[in-house]
């Protein structure tokens, strides 16, 4: 497995090996020890997710006050720009953001640390969405940033995705700004 600290070190591209022929493919999406070993960290996955979404669909910007959740998300079908914002205040990063095309071609994961804000507009016609969470979700903690903050300034590409319209549900739209928002110490 490679793994590549992004412009903030605590968010990761990891890219498993793929092992591929005319047949199709092979590739290890999750192995406690190799995570372990390539990036240092140990943590424990308790709970799997699995989202659909269409083109122009966009989820986020998510996280829980309580309950912290780090994910390690991956798409197996499509394509979507995923984002993760520092929603740590003693963070040097806090409030910066980085993106990464996630698809089936490319078969990349991001590792988010818990006190992350997390989202992604799909791209592809249809995008199935993985991911692996460290804590399990609670509704009552979640929280919300709006996706179009202007202090944090998410450029989501969309106009270079083809993308004139968002769907986003009733919760992103009504999210916090950064500066109102309920944010980790």
């Amino acid at each position: 497995m490679k793994v590549t600290p992004t412009a903030i070190p605590d968010v990761l591209v990891l890219e498993p090996k793929v092992f591929g022929d005319a047949r199709g493919f092979f590739l290890e999406s999750f192995n406690a020890k190799v995570f372990r070993e390539a990036t240092g960290i140990t943590t424990e996955f308790v709970q799997d997710n699995h989202s659909r979404s269409a083109k122009g669909v966009l989820r986020g910007l998510h996280y829980q006050i309580r309950q912290p959740q780090g994910k390690l998300v991956r798409v197996v079908r499509g394509a979507v720009f995923d984002v993760a914002v520092d929603v740590r205040r003693s963070s040097p990063t806090f409030g910066k953001w980085v993106g990464e095309v996630l698809s089936e071609e490319n078969q990349r994961q991001l590792w988010i640390p818990p006190g992350f804000a997390h989202g992604f507009v799909v791209l592809t016609e249809l995008a199935d969405f993985l991911y692996k969470a460290t804590d399990y979700y609670a509704p009552e903690h979640e929280r919300c940033i709006v996706w179009n903050d202007a202090e944090i300034g998410v450029d989501w590409g969309l106009a270079a995705a083809g993308i004139q319209e968002l769907r986003l549900s009733g919760k992103d739209l009504q999210g916090s700004p950064l500066a109102g928002a309920e944010l980790f110490p």
